[in-house]
């Protein structure tokens, strides 16, 4: 796809992922709307953009986890005449622990950033991709996505709800100049495992952010509705639809358990 004169708005885009998308479009033609809770670190982003690839970059600092957040955010566009070709749903936060032992307050805000503002930012910014005949929606699922995890069953349950939504919307969206994708990381070098409280294992070295989204732009090109990175968290993804679903779950159980044992948690 060709992103130059575009604007692409990219949510969790202060650190890890989101961050690495800004830069890979900026240095792609495309003007930025960088949305985050920290002020600081959108701000310094912008500035080192703008300057690196003489790009636009706007700094909207907004808590997706807030119910009125998506609406709120569409506001502060309209105002300031700013239309998205691209939007890409990074924003996330995932949780370890039994769902017993989980505080109600914070599974409630994970639900609400990693699936509700998603599909409302999507369905409130689509309209106007479809009006000009071209687009993006790229949303930041996980290789959690296709199988149950437990230790983190709220976390891949929205990741699988984010598998399923997109390629959904990629198949409603054929012939109208806009695509869907979703990307499914495995565990990437990103602060998402300090922000959940463990490091839980996975095959082969941590991906950098910089591969995933290279990933992610190159199928994207093609047109595909999903895509995995690595080709370790490929073979791994494709492997629940082998084996007897209570084996998957166990042997993910396996893996998310090491989040507990970590020292220090």
């Amino acid at each position: 796809m060709d992103f130059t004169r575009s604007t692409a708005l990219i949510t969790g885009a202060s650190t890890g992922i989101g961050a690495a998308f800004a830069r890979e479009l900026a240095a792609r033609g495309a003007d930025l709307v960088l949305v985050a809770r920290s002020e600081r670190r959108l701000a310094d982003l912008a500035a080192e953009l703008t300057a690196a690839h003489g790009v636009r970059a706007a700094v909207l600092v907004q808590d997706l986890t807030a119910a009125d957040a998506p609406a709120a955010l569409q506001r502060r566009l309209a105002e300031q005449g700013l239309e998205p070709d691209v939007l890409v749903n990074n924003a996330g936060f995932g949780m370890h622990g039994p769902l017993a032992a989980a505080d109600p307050d914070r599974v409630a805000a994970q639900v609400r950033l990693n699936c509700l503002a998603l599909t409302e930012l999507t369905t409130r910014l689509l309209p106007g991709m479809l009006a000009r005949g071209r687009g993006a929606v790229v949303n930041v699922a996980s290789t959690a996505s296709f199988q149950p995890l437990p230790g983190m069953a709220v976390y891949g349950a929205t990741k699988a709800y984010v598998l399923s939504f997109t390629e959904a919307l990629a198949h409603e969206l054929r012939g109208t100049g806009v695509r869907a994708l979703a990307i499914c990381p495995g565990a990437t070098d990103t602060p998402f495992f300090a922000v959940m409280g463990g490091e839980v294992t996975g095959p082969g070295a941590k991906r950098t952010p910089e591969q995933v989204v290279a990933t992610a732009l190159a199928a994207l090109a093609k047109g595909r509705p999903s895509a995995v990175d690595g080709l370790l968290n490929r073979l791994t993804a494709a492997s629940p639809r082998l084996l007897p679903r209570r084996a998957v779950t166990a042997v993910a159980a396996r893996f998310t358990r090491t989040a507990a044992a970590a020292p220090g948690n």
